[in-house]
């Protein structure tokens, strides 16, 4: 049976930045929780952060990309090794798609904060999904979880 690599807030961890949780309630997600098929991850904690810790947002310096907090501290590193991790499991357990929490500059796949902390979405794709993708994983997140299930259902 496939695995999926799942943010853990997803399943109500309190491991959000502020100490919350994105938790994500679909009868399919549980049933796949039951057969042991989700392998879970926080990114941003496994790169060594905490909760709770600072927002943070993408910016851009020149052509490249880094990470920082509200109080101006690069994290850069933490969501480098955060996205390693998570590519780790990956290779380790044959995951071949995610399921990640969009906006995240960690986890967003198809839009993140503006890196202004004004509140602003823009497109563009968390440290994470970037290396996830760039090894081939497809990801997901909870705007297209039907996509997800359903390409895992013809499979």
């Amino acid at each position: 049976m496939e695995k999926i690599l799942i943010s853990s807030c997803f399943l109500g961890n309190k491991v959000r930045y502020d100490g919350g949780d994105n938790l994500l309630v679909n009868t399919t997600l549980k049933r796949w929780k039951e057969d042991n098929r989700l392998v879970v991850i926080c990114p941003e904690l496994a790169g060594g952060l905490n909760t709770p810790r600072a927002p943070a947002e993408i910016q851009a310096i020149g052509n490249t990309i880094v990470v920082t907090t509200i109080t101006g501290q690069d994290v850069t590193y933490a969501f480098k090794q955060g996205a390693n991790q998570a590519l780790l499991l990956c290779q380790k357990h044959n995951i071949r798609y995610a399921l990640l929490k969009e906006s995240s500059p960690s986890c967003g796949s198809s839009s993140i904060y503006n890196g202004q902390f004004s509140q602003q979405k823009i497109a563009g794709q968390g440290v994470t999904t970037d290396v996830l993708r760039a090894n081939g994983i497809k990801v997901f997140s909870e705007n297209n979880l039907q996509k997800l299930i359903d390409e895992l259902t013809l499979s």
